[in-house]
């Protein structure tokens, strides 16, 4: 009888357990702006003072707001720098509770953001990409300079194009988005019948023509302009090239979704960018907005605009800085 008694008890513990986190995870979405937050942390991370500002109330409200839903495993957050950055949590530390946290996401994807909310964090994003624009227009003659503090394309560039060849066949229309001073352009010019250049910095894009024109690659279009504008357009892309941009730019999910949207049938995503890290220098002299990704922060945007994963490659360069290759497809229809 005594033996029965002690088997028993741990499984009496554990139901009280999950219970009670079932009960706190509950409690945390139970609640109008809390379920609002979540809706704003769909794709993105923001601070402590941006959502303030698109909720409109105090930073010891919000705070109490996010103390709530980080301790029910709902958000989980990050350090950029000076600033703490908040996101939805892909994995809730129980894994009993990962079914029933992930249909509430499920749930909340599908609900419509208020309006005002809506333009408020447009505004953000809004302010967040005119920043990096006058970065890089304020640097331009020091682009390759910074981005040599970083990673050289003469360290990487043969890996990157290496990994264009084994990644697609086909020689229709290729688009990069942020070609930098168009290193990787000359390689795109030769495998494609049509390339679409699109970068939203004036001055970034009148060097990397400049430097197109010299070596003469004809068969470019310069568009200034984000993937908007691609999109406006009804561009379709055999191949779309994101090197070293998701880092500089304030809403990389939402570029994903983007890109994915631009590629046609079979069409196929490249994504090359800084695994994370630590070096906060980066910020300030390379304008950079995200401290590199975790692999599966890119598996998990791209699953969201509907990609299939493919081919992956790692590089470590000789300052501690590591590089992912990533390969994306689109299906059989376009996204």
């Amino acid at each position: 009888m005594t033996n029965l008694s002690l088997k028993s008890a741990p499984a009496q513990d554990h139901a009280a357990l999950d219970i009670s986190a079932i009960t706190a995870l509950s409690k945390a979405a139970g609640d109008p702006l809390r379920m609002q937050v979540l809706k704003v942390l769909q794709q993105n991370a923001y601070g402590v003072l941006e959502l303030c500002q698109i909720f409109d109330i105090r930073q010891s409200a919000m705070s109490h707001h996010l103390k709530i839903l980080a301790n029910a495993g709902l958000v989980a957050t990050r350090r950029e720098g000076t600033t703490i950055f908040y996101r939805r949590n892909p994995r809730n530390a129980s894994p009993d509770l990962q079914q029933l946290q992930q249909a509430l996401f499920n749930s909340i994807d599908k609900a419509v953001l208020d309006t005002g909310l809506a333009e408020h964090l447009k505004q953000i994003n809004a302010e967040r990409a005119a920043a990096s624009v006058e970065f890089f227009n304020r640097n331009v003659s020091r682009f390759e300079e910074n981005q040599d503090l970083i990673a050289s394309w003469s360290d990487y560039g043969d890996s990157v194009e290496s990994f264009l060849e084994s990644s697609i066949n086909a020689s229709g229309t290729a688009i990069e988005v942020g070609p930098g001073y168009g290193q990787f352009l000359g390689k795109l010019s030769s495998s494609f019948d049509q390339v679409l250049a699109l970068d939203n910095s004036a001055e970034m894009l009148e060097q990397c023509q400049s430097r197109a024109t010299q070596q003469g690659l004809e068969n470019i279009e310069f568009i200034l302009g984000d993937t908007s504008v691609a999109q406006q357009r009804g561009a379709k892309a055999d191949c779309l090239s994101l090197n070293m941009v998701l880092h500089h730019n304030p809403a990389p999910a939402e570029i994903i979704a983007d890109c994915a949207s631009l590629l046609a049938p079979q069409g196929v995503l490249l994504v090359t960018d800084l695994c994370a890290h630590d070096q906060e220098w980066v910020k300030e002299s390379c304008g950079d907005f995200w401290l590199g990704f975790e692999p599966e922060e890119l598996t998990h945007w791209a699953s969201l605009a509907g990609l299939v994963e493919g081919n992956s490659l790692y590089l470590t360069q000789r300052n501690g800085f590591r590089i992912q290759l990533r390969q994306f497809s689109a299906g059989s229809t376009a996204i």
